[in-house]
């Protein structure tokens, strides 16, 4: 039995999966914000009563966590300090000269501190250059009397980032010696074990950040583990990486930078599993949650793994899935802009407490949530009956803002929800038009708790078709954990043009890289018959900023043959990604090898065929708005939706995690994997 927990920012989701019966059990809990592990605790607790299992009967859970993203956007980490060449203590000052927009917002940038104090940093003599050679020793009497006065200082977390150490690491590993000799409590991290790869500022500020989050990360995994123990359960416990893979706790302590954008990577996840199963090959990710919402998209059944992501305003250069973020979700908080006097919604949100309005949790400014509601998109009960929804305090809270407008509670709670669309519009157009991709040739798939609430008016905004609404669209993200693959990157940089370059001196420095996949693989306990290893070649045109990851066959690094196919390889991805190939040397920058543990999927029971009139599977019939009247709407039972039943809208579908809402001129079809899609009535009969 395997279960994922999602901990969002209202609500913490539960999925578990019992491989022997293929039947899946949910759940949906308060999240926590004081301490994810109480929520967490409560939803383990809660998912083992509605399966009807003892907690000892869990044999793993994976886990996503925000952990390590709230500590550094809230700035609420631990003091860390930070050992640099002499000369460079302004590394993280200097960062990379970057302002956001253009004249008027860098006027109004505040700059944020930097993770590690200049207080807290101290330049160490010595000197590396870029191949690796020592052009000034190691002064190990002022190191020892700098770590001294660093370490009694009160810092919590050390940090070591020395010129060029990814090309040779022994100055930053004699420098951990001292420490670990003379404060062996203080955890240290070595820039070239994060992140070996070259560029200062990117390596400095990715370690920093790792020990930043890393004493928080420890505390919060030791506090889980000590609640699920006294709770009965003896499950292994694996946290989800940024870029959708797994590792162990332990592993998470020690690299929680790998966890920044943990909680997204499932959604994407079970994205590229429902791509792959129901054959659509175009599809766009949007997870809408209570807090803010999450796109990506799909080709071919992959997401874009990306080699760098911004938390906040810091850069962290660790592999993530290609995800876009934005401040608006089911909790995002509607008011009236004193300085304008227009309707705003967002970024601020309820959070889980106290919540939208409607939640009856404290509640007093209204939220998107609360415009669904006073719509009728929302039944006054949600959870299967678990929820008692305030609808006339929902209703009186978006009258208030109405009332500052002029409009009437429908049509003020009806530019809410325009609002918070277009908020998410312009994120999923960021993903696909300005990258020139042609929106109206993806699916969309809806998830999250508030994702099948808009979805249909999203895909009606960009002309994407069909809207994809999943089985357990609420808990996907949890799903996705279920469904992800151990995994880790190891780089070396190695910075040297192709030409005139030996073949043989290029790959035989694959073999130090693989060992140490091979290692981590050990100690994740993945089995031989699921382990693998991918290997790729980072190259770039000489001169060029940025380099294109380009995959090898372990044949080529086996057999040590030229490099022509790569450099081929090459130049049709550089012209796949940029429209243009050019005719000048190329240059090889970086050996990157991926190490994978391949996991169970998740199997699926079959659905049961559609059998007599849709009209059996309607819970009710309540008035809804749509196109500025109020309209009698069935809401209807997705459990009683079998395979190939197809529904008119306007309709609301119902479900323990969800509602999906279906707009007027549309229509749904249950398809054999159980999951609903949406069409307009103009694209067929």
């Amino acid at each position: 039995m395997r279960l994922g927990v999602d901990v969002g920012g209202t609500f913490t989701d539960l999925l578990l999966h019992d491989e022997k019966t293929n039947r899946t059990f949910q759940a949906k809990t308060p999240s926590t914000p004081e301490d994810q592990s109480i929520g967490v605790a409560a939803g383990v607790k809660l998912i083992c009563e509605k399966a009807g299992i003892s907690p000892s009967d869990i044999d793993l859970i994976l886990h996503g966590t925000t952990v390590a993203t709230n500590a550094v956007l809230e700035g609420k980490g631990s003091r860390v300090g930070l050992l640099v060449t002499e000369g460079f203590e302004y590394t993280l000052h200097l960062a990379k000269a970057w302002t956001p927009g253009p004249l008027f917002g860098w006027i109004n940038m505040e700059k944020p501190d930097p993770l590690a104090s200049l207080a807290d940093t101290r330049g160490i003599p010595e000197r590396m250059n870029a191949r690796g050679e020592v052009v000034r020793e190691l002064d190990l009497d002022v190191a020892t009397r700098m770590i001294d006065d660093l370490c009694s200082s009160g810092i919590e977390a050390l940090t070591i980032s020395l010129m060029h150490s990814y090309a040779n690491p022994a100055h930053e590993r004699a420098l951990r010696e001292i420490v670990a000799a003379r404060f062996p409590n203080i955890p240290v991290s070595l820039s070239s074990e994060i992140l070996p790869e070259f560029r200062e500022y990117d390596r400095a500020i990715t370690t920093v950040m790792n020990d930043y989050v890393r004493p928080i990360m420890k505390r919060y995994l030791s506090r889980i583990e000590d609640r699920l123990k006294s709770d009965g359960v003896r499950a292994r416990l694996h946290i989800v990486r940024s870029d959708g893979g797994l590792m162990s706790a332990s592993a998470a302590s020690e690299r929680p930078v790998h966890t920044v954008l943990s909680g997204p990577a499932g959604g994407v996840t079970s994205t590229m599993m429902l791509s792959r199963r129901s054959g659509f090959s175009k599809l766009l990710a949007f997870d809408m949650g209570g807090t803010s919402t999450d796109v990506a998209v799909i080709i071919d059944g992959e997401a874009t793994i990306s080699r760098s992501t911004e938390v906040g305003m810091f850069p962290a250069k660790v592999p993530t899935l290609d995800v876009r973020s934005v401040g608006a979700g089911g909790g995002s908080i509607a008011d009236v802009s004193e300085l304008t006097g227009s309707l705003r919604v967002g970024p601020r949100s309820a959070g889980a407490r106290p919540g939208p309005v409607s939640y009856g949790r404290g509640g007093t400014e209204p939220a998107v949530s609360d415009a669904n509601v006073v719509l009728g998109y929302l039944p006054p009960v949600l959870l299967g009956g678990d929820m008692t929804l305030d609808v006339e305090g929902a209703r009186a809270a978006v009258a208030r803002v109405g009332a500052q407008l002029g409009l009437s509670p429908e049509d003020a709670a009806k530019g809410i929800i325009d609002i918070a669309n277009e908020v998410m519009l312009g994120a999923l157009r960021v993903i696909t038009v300005q990258r020139g991709l042609d929106p109206r040739e993806f699916g969309i798939v809806a998830f999250g708790g508030a994702g099948p609430l808009h979805a249909n008016a999203m895909a009606e905004l960009l002309g994407c078709y069909p809207v994809l609404v999943p089985t357990n669209p609420g808990v996907l993200c949890a799903l996705g954990f279920l469904e992800a693959d151990f995994r880790n990157e190891f780089v070396q940089t190695y910075i040297r043009s192709t030409v005139g370059l030996a073949p043989a001196e290029v790959w035989s420095r694959f073999d130090e890289l693989e060992a140490k996949a091979q290692e981590w693989l050990i100690e994740q306990e993945v089995s031989k018959a699921d382990a693998s290893i991918t290997f790729a070649l980072d190259l770039r045109y000489e001169q060029q900023g940025f380099e294109v990851s380009v995959p090898v066959s372990a044949d080529d690094v086996r057999k040590r043959g030229d490099l022509a196919r790569t450099l081929a390889d090459f130049h049709d991805i550089h012209e796949r990604l940029y429209g243009v190939r050019f005719h000048v040397p190329v240059e090889l920058v970086a050996l990157r090898v991926v190490a994978r543990g391949a996991t169970p999927p998740v199997e699926e029971a079959k659905l049961a065929s559609a059998g007599g009139d849709v009209k059996n599977a309607i819970l009710e019939t309540r008035p809804a708005y749509f196109n500025g009247a109020w309209v009698d709407t069935p809401h209807y039972d997705r459990a009683k939706l079998g395979a190939g039943a197809r529904v008119e809208g306007p309709a609301i579908i119902r479900q323990y995690d969800t509602t999906t809402v279906l707009l007027p001129a549309h229509y749904a079809e249950i398809d054999p994997h159980g999951n609903i899609l949406i069409w307009p009535v103009s694209k067929g009969a």
